[in-house]
């Protein structure tokens, strides 16, 4: 075994570095991936028309009326913040239901389905059980299967 020239380490550190980084941002895009299926389907629980009673049971995702919610749950592109990787899973602004005279926007509509409670008072979660699932049963399952690899240099 021969003498390390000066700054080997900090290049080698450099590289292990950046590929966790590189496998650590594949990882949380994969989990925003799984999340967003998963609040998709949470958001899907039977349908009815609108101005009809809901067959979805309160505290369970939503039932389906036109799809717009539904079709509003999106994630952000996976982005380095200083400190680390960031990446968001929710509704999109812009997505208007095609019924009722004073619409509400589904990124509101959500928001009262999820947290605030419709006039009831009744919730319908759909993200806060995806996003469970995501960080309990996908988040570890994907960490395993892109750490267990090794480097790319090993």
């Amino acid at each position: 075994m021969g003498e390390l020239r000066p700054g080997t380490f900090a290049r080698l550190f450099a590289e292990v570095n950046a590929a966790s980084n590189l496998k650590v941002r594949k990882v949380l895009t994969a989990v925003a991936l799984v999340v967003e299926r998963q609040a998709k389907v949470n958001a899907s629980n039977g349908s009815h028309k609108w101005g009809t009673p809901s067959p979805a049971s309160p505290g369970t995702g939503p039932a389906v009326i036109s799809g717009t919610l539904r079709r509003s749950i999106t994630h952000s592109p996976t982005v380095w913040k200083g400190i680390g990787w960031e990446v968001k899973v929710g509704t999109a602004v812009g997505f208007m239901p095609p019924y009722g005279k004073n619409k509400t926007p589904a990124n509101k509509y959500g928001y009262y389905l999820e947290v605030a409670g419709l006039r009831n008072g009744d919730t319908y979660p759909f993200l806060k059980p995806a996003a469970e699932f995501g960080m309990r049963v996908a988040a570890p399952a994907l960490w395993a299967s892109e750490f267990s690899r090794g480097w790319p240099h090993a």
